[in-house]
């Protein structure tokens, strides 16, 4: 019995993640690292840290606490972070995806809905229908390594325009 068990839970882990997915701790001086556009990052994807949905919890209320996606605290009265604060996010952010691989990258998976892709953790809820969210939108092509002035295009699920 021990040994069947034992045979499950490795069953189960191994059809958690994929053989070929990437490492998802990226060195700040790796490519794969640098793929992802501070300034994108810094105009783009913070303010969704900070945006209010209807029916959910600003995503910077529980992730400046007790969560592994850790960002900075604001300063007091501030409504957004300062530089040295937009880098530390930056950091812990980019640990969160997996440079032009959109499936593999967990900040565009746990928040989005199961049935439009996502999957099925997110103790904060799920903020997005489907990859047509104008935010998943906006995460996906950082993601993809488009850069603060580049127009952003609509993404299906690969870093290629479809």
């Amino acid at each position: 019995m021990p040994v069947a068990l034992l045979l499950l839970l490795v069953a189960a882990l191994l059809t958690q993640y994929p053989a070929t997915a990437a490492p998802q701790a990226q060195g700040p001086g790796s490519p794969a690292a640098s793929a992802l556009d501070f300034e994108f990052f810094r105009t783009k994807v913070q303010p969704i840290f900070l945006a209010k949905r209807e029916g959910h919890t600003r995503c910077v209320s529980c992730h400046s606490r007790g969560t592994p996606m850790r960002l900075q605290e604001l300063s007091p009265g501030a409504t957004t972070w300062n530089e040295e604060q937009a880098r530390m996010n930056f950091r812990v952010v980019q640990s969160r995806v997996v440079p032009n691989n959109l499936t593999s990258s967990k900040l565009l998976l746990h928040p989005l809905l199961a049935e439009g892709g996502g999957d099925f953790y997110h103790s904060g809820g799920k903020h997005w229908n489907s990859f047509l969210d104008p935010e998943w939108q906006a995460l996906a092509n950082w993601v993809c390594g488009r850069k603060a002035n580049e127009k952003l295009i609509e993404l299906t699920g690969a870093c290629a325009a479809e």
